[in-house]
Order: C-alpha cells, then structure tokens, then sequence
C-alpha cells in the first residue's frame, strides 16, 4: 500500500480516527536496574524515548500485558548524574517491593482489589515516598493522611480524608468498603472508625523523618533566612507525591488505590485528590483503573480521572489516548501539571505525566517487572 504523507496519516483508536501524531520518538536502549526481593540488583534492557526528543505528542500505550503498576509520585526526576546508586537502588527497591506484594495476591488467584491494596501497603511503610510513614508536614507541623480505593467490577469504594493517627490509611478505606454503607470518613470519625475495626493507632511522631522536616523548613522560608523555597508556590506550599497502584486479576476484574501525605506545609484540614473518586482514583470494569499524582486541586476541578472513563465509554477513546487528552492536554490548561498510571481489561497500560518526571514501575502477565525512576526512563508528555 503507498505510504501517505505525513499529514494525512491517521492512527485507529477503537471507533475512531484521530490524526497521527506529528514526529517519531527517536529510540534509544537503556539499562534499568531492577532489585530482586532479596534486595540485590538486576538488570534487564529496556527501550525508552531519548531524553532529547522525548514522547512529544504522544498518546500510546507504554506497555499492553499488564497485571499491576505502581507510582511513587509525580514531580521533579530524579537526575542520573545526581543520584548516588544506593539511591537508586532505595527507589528502585521500594517500587519493586511494592509491585511483588501485589503480584503475591494476584499470583494466589487473589483479587485486584487486595492487590491494589497490599502494593499501597509497602510504599506506604516507605519513608521514601509520601504516604503513611513518609508523609509530609501541614503548615502547623503535623500530618494529616488521604486514601481511597475502588472496585471495578461493582465500583463499589471506600475513603478516608484527614486522618492523623492511622498506620496504613488504604487499609483504613478498604474497611470502609467492605463495613460501611459509605464512601469517605473524614478526620476523627475516620481515626476513631478505624480503631474500632483493629487497626492499631499510631501517635504523630511515627510519621516524623529529618527529611519531611526540612522539607517543611524550606517551604516556610526558614532554612537559608533568603525567602521562599524554590519550587514553592505564593503560599510557600511545595508539591510532593503520592503513591497508589492499578491492577487486573483473574477474573478480569480491575481496581485502583491511592494514598498520600499531601502537600508540604499545606493548611491544616486541606483535602486534595486522592481521596476523592473521580479525582484521584478510579475504577471500572467496562473502560479502566486509574490513580492520580499532581497538583490535586486542579485534579479534582478537572474531575481527572473520572474524565478518563468517560472519554472510553462515551467517545471511544482507548485508554493512552483518553488518558494523554486529560493529562497532557486538559489539565495544564487548569493551572496544573502531574501524572496518572492507568490500566484497562485487557492489560494494556498508560502511565502520561506532564510534570518533569514521574516515579512508578509495572508488571506484566508473564513476570516482567520494570521500574522507571529517570527523567530519561519517563520523559514528560507534550
């Protein structure tokens, strides 16, 4: 068949024809190391976009087969020249960990609900990532903790909003799944609600680390005495990440779980995204599983991930190109940026982002398991 010229090139995207994508991601081999569960170093090939001309455009899966993917968060790269390789190997070891506890459920015949949630678990207990014991500090010095988590095949879901003194806050809104006829709890109802289910509370200094201090430290323009941190915005506010995970399981049934610290030096009581179905995290089974990271606030104006499902079901998109038009194209529109892992039925996976980098890893049905940690490995959409 004659080659057309580029301008009239289409891609196919289920019931539609969308216009090709202007230029071709220049490809380019590299090296990611994968930690093994006995905490050693492995390497494996893996071909990602070069770094100088990056995925510009783009709106395709980054992998199909997939079971379980994971993020630790949407923000600024981990620079390779700057990244010490223990580092490298922590981050690198914390998504590992995290996808290996989900792949233990799914391998079981467990559902992806229990995934999504075991998976949380471990970044949560990290005090790498911002969530559970690496949370960060609000404006007055405590911590304040969202989660939620949804199921595909009946979206039925579970939240907690605010929570102060709760270990792991996704177990927190499994429980409030599976044991109330609500959605979201929100401050002290939500400590007191998962006490009495078991969960043993923790007072706030377990959730305390030298780093999130400082983090708070600069954030208030105290740690040089020369003014707001950079990368700071006009509250002083500086985003940092979140965590959460997406996963498929045997039965074809999908599900999506976030949990975060928030934001560094954010006022006490505020709420973001990952809390709140629509916004932060999605599921269903008829398009996909989504869990959000960004600038929450403009997430939940935007309805995020919500908008995802609805471009699928409504205007035929698949899921890299319902979840490009709503990161790349729609959000920074609203005054923010960020990321989304997003998986559909038949395991075809997204992971778009529009801030500088977005740490998160994945597996595949036959064992595959890829990390992506470098501005390199994930370069920004555009």
């Amino acid at each position: 068949m004659a080659q057309l010229p580029r301008s009239k090139r289409a891609l196919h995207t289920g019931r539609r024809l969308v216009p090709a994508l202007a230029g071709v991601a220049t490809l380019a081999a590299v090296l990611v190391v994968v930690p093994g569960d006995d905490g050693a170093a492995r390497s494996r090939p893996h071909t990602a976009p070069a770094a100088a001309d990056g995925p510009a455009g783009r709106g395709r899966p980054d992998a199909h087969d997939v079971v379980l993917a994971v993020h630790g968060g949407a923000g600024s790269a981990l620079s390779r020249d700057d990244t010490p390789p223990e580092k490298e190997k922590a981050y690198r070891a914390g998504l590992t960990r995290a996808l290996r506890a989900g792949q233990r459920v799914l391998d079981a015949g467990g559902s992806s609900t229990k995934a999504v949630e075991k998976a949380v678990n471990e970044l949560e207990n990290d005090p790498l990532f911002n969530a559970g014991k690496g949370a960060v500090f609000t404006a007055d010095a405590g911590h304040e903790l969202d989660a939620s988590l949804m199921r595909g095949s009946d979206m039925a879901s579970g939240a907690v909003a605010g929570v102060k003194h709760v270990r792991n806050p996704i177990t927190a809104a499994r429980l409030v799944m599976d044991r109330t006829k609500h959605v979201l709890l929100a401050g002290q109802g939500a400590d007191d609600f998962a006490a009495a289910q078991g969960l043993k509370p923790v007072t706030q200094d377990y959730f305390w680390t030298q780093k999130r201090w400082d983090e708070l430290m600069k954030a208030k323009g105290k740690a040089s005495g020369k003014g707001k941190a950079k990368g700071a915005d006009s509250d002083g506010q500086v985003t940092k990440g979140t965590v959460g995970a997406v996963a498929l399981d045997g039965h074809k049934d999908l599900a999506a779980a976030t949990s975060t610290g928030g934001l560094t030096n954010k006022m006490a009581g505020r709420v973001g995204d990952s809390p709140l179905l629509g916004a932060g995290t999605y599921a269903k089974n008829r398009t996909m599983a989504a869990s959000a990271t960004g600038q929450g606030e403009v997430f939940i104006r935007g309805a995020a991930t919500a908008t995802i499902s609805d471009l699928m079901e409504f205007d035929g998109r698949d899921v890299a190109s319902a979840a490009y038009e709503v990161l790349v194209k729609r959000l920074p529109k609203l005054g923010g940026d960020g990321g989304v892992i997003a998986l559909d039925r038949s395991g075809t996976f997204d992971a778009p982002h529009s801030s500088e980098g977005m740490l998160h890893g994945y597996l595949t049905r036959d064992g595959k398991l890829v990390t992506k940690i470098f501005k390199e490995e994930s370069p920004p959409n555009r």
